[in-house]
């Protein structure tokens, strides 16, 4: 799939004028195309979206499945033409609602699960994981499918992102940012 336009530095202006099928993620200025997600990639994703969502239903925070833009870097008085990194979480969770407006959330979401596949297994890995670090992310999951299994980074004092739990396929994985929720990783790995 081919950019819309050839550009030395993309923004989130330029986000909001592409065709709403393309995922294209934005990071420091360079657009970043994404493969179609797979259907074990997508069954992942919708059940622990619906456990994150039961879990949350008549609380504040709330879950976003992709697409779903995230301006990790946006500040008060930022225009489109400002924002220069915009990427497309798996799943996102917020709890600070005044973060989110019409185009997605503004700002670091509280919980980011990303879910591994062939063509994202670095990027996830190692650039969204300095991103998300960088911004504040406070729990991020990294799921692999072809393992079945979920590494849970959580950000330490000192704005580090560290490893804080590996669960595998039988195991129930907690979710620290979020007083008692558990994810029965059983069902999301079943198959």
């Amino acid at each position: 799939m081919a950019l819309p336009a050839e550009k030395a530095r993309y923004t989130f202006a330029d986000c909001l004028t592409w065709e709403e099928n393309k995922r294209i993620e934005i990071i420091n200025g360079e657009a970043v195309m994404m493969a179609p997600p797979s259907s074990v990639h997508q069954e992942i994703c919708f059940e622990m979206g619906r456990q994150l969502g039961n879990f949350l239903e008549g609380k504040q925070c709330k879950v976003y499945p992709a697409p779903f833009g995230v301006r990790l870097f946006e500040k008060g008085g930022d225009t489109p033409d400002d924002v220069d990194t915009m990427v497309e979480p798996d799943i996102s969770v917020v709890c600070d609602r005044s973060k989110i407006d019409k185009h997605g959330c503004k700002g670091a979401p509280d919980l980011v699960v990303e879910i591994l596949s062939p063509s994202s297994l670095r990027h996830d890995r190692f650039v969204k994981l300095g991103l998300y670090q960088r911004a504040g992310v406070r729990e991020y999951w990294i799921v692999d499918p072809e393992y079945k299994s979920v590494q849970v980074f959580t950000l330490d004092g000192g704005g580090s992102l560290r490893i804080a739990e590996e669960y595998g396929r039988g195991d129930v994985a907690r979710v620290n940012v979020l007083d008692g929720c558990f994810i029965d990783l059983g069902k999301v790995f079943s198959e």
